[in-house]
């Protein structure tokens, strides 16, 4: 089994900035099981969404649109670790941030929620206006 556990949620200002982190932990865990980390969002009332998704070796990253040069998403393979730095956040970005963990790699399977086999509890990220 693989365990994600988030940290990191809390509140923000318009304009602020927020860092989540997530640790992964278990046997199953490695480059060759589930390589890619990724992180979704989910607002009450939508749908899970997917944020950003990293590969392994860091060199290939991925991201929604609505966040693409204000989130930046990073790990730390040797501490089995990905973290989410997220800047000039706005009340839209408010929401219960997942991490997970897929044994897909490449940017095509990156966005789609049912290529994760693994999902942590999530963590809130509230963004005040």
């Amino acid at each position: 089994q693989v365990q994600l556990v988030e940290s990191g949620g809390g509140l923000a200002q318009t304009g602020g900035s927020l860092s989540l982190s997530c640790a992964a932990s278990g046997r199953t865990f490695s480059r060759f099981t589930l390589p890619t980390l990724g992180w979704f969002r989910q607002a009450p009332g939508r749908e899970r969404e997917f944020v950003a998704a990293i590969s392994w070796s860091g060199s290939s990253t991925s991201y929604t649109d609505s966040v693409k040069g204000r989130f930046t998403i990073s790990r730390d393979s040797a501490k089995n670790t990905v973290y989410l730095r997220m800047n000039s956040l706005k009340p839209e970005d408010t929401a219960v941030y997942y991490c997970a963990a897929s044994r897909y790699t490449g940017r095509y399977y990156d966005f789609d929620k049912r290529k994760y086999d693994y999902w942590g509890q999530g963590t809130q990220v509230t963004v005040s206006s």
